[in-house]
């Protein structure tokens, strides 16, 4: 009999977004890939690592499951588990990575990880998941057969009716159920409105600074985009109507401007309306956290104000809820429901009606008004804590902004250093930022990051991960 080999399972890593059961499934691969583990060798027992690991042994379990199913270990009773006698594992091989030509790490903006300062992530650990357990178990356990077949591609009709009064009452937009659209997402959402209302070569305003994947989605399908400057009230209007005054839409975020948190004032709100009014162009109004502002109310949607039919908003559960929901929705023109539900039926495949049926459930029980009131008082105290943590370690080498409202904070650095090179260093040493200097089209702004605050828990733990960073400076 072949004795156990050393534990081939080395220190899990608890920051990792693989559960644990996929980390060990993982190693004990790896390892018989690579040789450490030869067919016949024992593998330690679900007990005994059950205790070296400190974890449930339905998680060992689930793991050492997974392996058998494959064939690379087998179960012999009470002579343990073993490696498949026998046994040529063949695994891909791994293709180095062209070299970036810039020296740098590309940046994700959809990232799987929960790494300090982290964009675009809620308060993950303050989210209610025994409610959503429950919740989530009275709506599998009620489920019928007609509940299992395809979802309707438009989004389940309970929850369009429950964004269509949440809208009304948070956002003052009067829509109608049949106006909204359940996509999977804010590219989702891009993608439908690009192909119900845009064609190539098609020119559309953009803000610049900008979120990078708009130009990015818009760029594969060919469509022309516009870079329009940001100041102090949000869009430049006027320079988009000078560069480019029969464009045929512009995509806004005028709640918080994306990235720099600024709102579009009333004025330039005004003239964005009445440019689409005239030119027959579209506005995407993108109001991705529209419900986070700490100095006062959240502001009125841009689509409150539309008397022409000429904007389409674009809200998403990901920013209120967890990005892993993978929903949103998207509110069209009375005159072009028809249209959307035409390229809806081609192009859509429907988001999970259980998963839309939970949601559904949060909101009509009230647990998503609560949620977003807890989270804006939360918000506000994480804001203030993050801002007064790192001006103390930070402030001599950096301006910080504290916008009134939004998820992130933009740390304006001194001496024109490299807001790139800097952000590569942090996610070396394991820390998250974004460069501003990624999300301009050609505007010249001062070099600065975007950090993310919604997660960091007390002024005490930002000035730690703060020292780390003027370490790195």
């Amino acid at each position: 009999m072949s004795a156990t080999q050393p534990n081939p399972v080395p220190a899990l890593d608890p920051a990792s977004a693989e559960p644990f059961y996929r980390q060990i499934y993982d190693r004990i691969r790896g390892a018989i890939a690579s040789g450490v583990l030869k067919p016949g060798d024992r593998i330690p027992s679900a007990r005994a690592l059950m205790k070296e690991l400190g974890l449930a042994r339905g998680t060992i379990e689930t793991a050492y499951g997974l392996l058998a199913a494959e064939g690379y270990i087998q179960a012999r009773g009470q002579a343990g588990t073993v490696v498949t006698p026998g046994l040529k594992p063949r695994m891909p091989v791994a293709l180095p990575r062209p070299p970036s030509r810039s020296g740098i790490a590309a940046a994700s903006f959809r990232p799987d990880s929960i790494l300090p300062f982290q964009m675009g992530l809620p308060a993950l650990d303050a989210f209610p998941r025994k409610i959503w357990a429950r919740l989530g178990g009275r709506c599998v356990r009620s489920m019928q057969p007609a509940d299992m077949a395809h979802p309707p591609v438009h989004g389940l009709q309970a929850l369009r009716v429950e964004i269509a009064a949440y809208l009304q009452l948070s956002r003052g937009i009067a829509c109608s159920p049949a106006q909204v659209f359940v996509t999977s997402g804010y590219r989702h959402t891009m993608e439908l409105i690009t192909h119900a209302l845009l064609k190539e070569g098609d020119r559309v305003w953009l803000e610049d600074p900008g979120y990078p994947p708009t130009r990015e989605l818009l760029g594969h399908m060919r469509i022309t985009t516009v870079p329009v400057p940001v100041d102090g009230e949000g869009m430049a209007v006027a320079h988009g109507i000078k560069v480019a005054p029969r464009a045929r839409a512009a995509v806004v975020t005028p709640a918080h401007q994306s990235p720099l948190c600024v709102s579009l004032s009333l004025p330039r709100r005004q003239a964005l309306l009445d440019w689409a009014a005239r030119n027959q162009a579209w506005i995407v109004e993108d109001d991705y956290d529209g419900e986070y502002r700490y100095i006062s109310r959240p502001l009125p949607a841009l689509k409150s104000l539309d008397r022409d039919g000429r904007v389409l908003y674009a809200g998403t559960f990901s920013k209120v809820l967890f990005p892993a929901i993978r929903l949103a929705y998207l509110v069209v023109p009375i005159s072009q429901v028809e249209r959307f539900e035409q390229i809806s039926e081609v192009f859509a495949g429907g988001s999970p009606a259980l998963t839309q049926g939970i949601v559904t459930a949060f909101i009509t029980e009230g647990h998503f008004a609560r949620h977003i009131q807890r989270m804006r008082k939360l918000y506000a105290e994480r804001r203030e804590a993050a801002t007064a943590g790192l001006q103390r370690v930070l402030g001599q080498h950096m301006t910080i902004d504290a916008p009134p409202g939004g998820m992130h904070l933009v740390l304006r650095l001194h001496a024109r250093r490299s807001d790139r090179k800097l952000v590569a260093l942090m996610r070396e040493d394991g820390l998250y930022a974004e460069a501003m200097s990624d999300w301009t089209m050609g505007a010249d702004v001062a070099p600065a990051l975007l950090l993310g605050f919604t997660n960091i828990d007390n002024q005490a733990t930002v000035e730690k991960l703060g020292r780390r960073i003027l370490r790195l400076l």
